[in-house]
């Protein structure tokens, strides 16, 4: 009885393992195959996964505008809501607009004064700092701040509220988030953009100014003569233009991934950290665009 007993444990015992029997080579490469078939997977459902995401701002924008719009005709938008936002994003975006412009306008000053003395032509610098900082560095130092700063500010609080079920709150109580909390954080942004935009154009042309003039010894009337040659109207128009898409991007975005934030604490950091992610890409690609239509249809020209 106790051979009979054992026997069928010697038999499990001696039964050989999947593995038992191959090479250190076939055993690396049959542990590697899940995790190459989950990352096929996964990259196979990126372009379906950004196509959602990409609707859903979509949609998310469309209902923006329409509360916007029907909320400004019936005047029920919340002012004080929409200042409280305005002044809480400029406050998180003004001095660091203000530390990166100095030293923008120095630096296209600096980077072109070197070829510029080499053609005798120092004049124009004062063009180099009006085609710089007007008609690229103020339009793309705002859109990455908003996309930065005021992009973590509005994701974090969205993810807040999210992983506290307070956005689900709401809707179970007839509030639709989108129209309470979304659209005063749209306008504010939309608001604070042009600016950011002024400002960064003022201290970045201050700087190139004060660096030409100092460092290269370009007089101050050639300074300004050649900028107003070069840098119209329009282009701060442009510039403005471009401040005011970064800022819906920016605000549709973060509110997006804000929103959408699950699993706690990480869960908010992690939409955070998407959300700066893409704004800094749409931003970019979005400049790259509309650089390429004021080209097309308003070339540069000498006033």
């Amino acid at each position: 009885m106790q051979v009979g007993t054992v026997s069928p444990a010697v038999e499990v015992s001696g039964q050989s393992s999947p593995t038992r029997g191959k090479s250190p080579k076939t055993r690396g490469v049959a542990a590697l195959a899940p995790v190459v078939r989950r990352g096929i997977l996964h990259v196979g459902s990126i372009p379906g996964r950004s196509a959602a995401t990409t609707g859903r701002g979509v949609q998310l924008f469309t209902d923006v505008i329409r509360f916007a719009v029907g909320d400004a005709i019936s005047l029920r938008l919340p002012i004080g809501e929409l200042l409280l936002q305005a002044w809480t994003l400029l406050k998180v975006t003004a001095t660091p607009a203000l530390l990166m412009a100095i030293p923008f306008g120095a630096m296209v000053t600096v980077v072109t004064s070197g070829l510029v003395n080499q053609v005798g032509a120092t004049s124009l610098l004062g063009a180099a700092g009006g085609v710089g900082v007007v008609r690229q560095g103020a339009p793309i130092t705002a859109g990455l701040l908003m996309g930065g700063a005021a992009a973590s500010a509005i994701a974090s609080d969205f993810g807040a509220r999210a992983i506290r079920e307070e956005l689900d709150a709401m809707r179970v109580m007839g509030v639709d988030p989108v129209r309470r909390l979304v659209v005063p954080r749209f306008l504010a942004l939309l608001l604070i953009s042009p600016i950011l935009c002024v400002l960064i154009v003022a201290a970045g042309t201050a700087a190139a100014f004060i660096m030409a003039v100092t460092a290269s010894g370009v007089p101050t009337g050639s300074f300004w003569a050649s900028f107003g040659t070069f840098a119209k109207v329009v282009d701060v128009w442009f510039a403005i233009g471009k401040t005011l898409i970064f800022a819906a991007i920016v605000a549709i975005v973060s509110s997006l991934r804000g929103m959408e934030a699950k699993g706690g604490p990480r869960g908010v950091a992690d939409a955070v950290n998407s959300s700066v992610v893409l704004n800094v890409i749409g931003v970019v690609f979005a400049n790259l665009a509309i650089t390429q239509l004021e080209t097309m249809f308003f070339p540069m020209e000498v006033a």
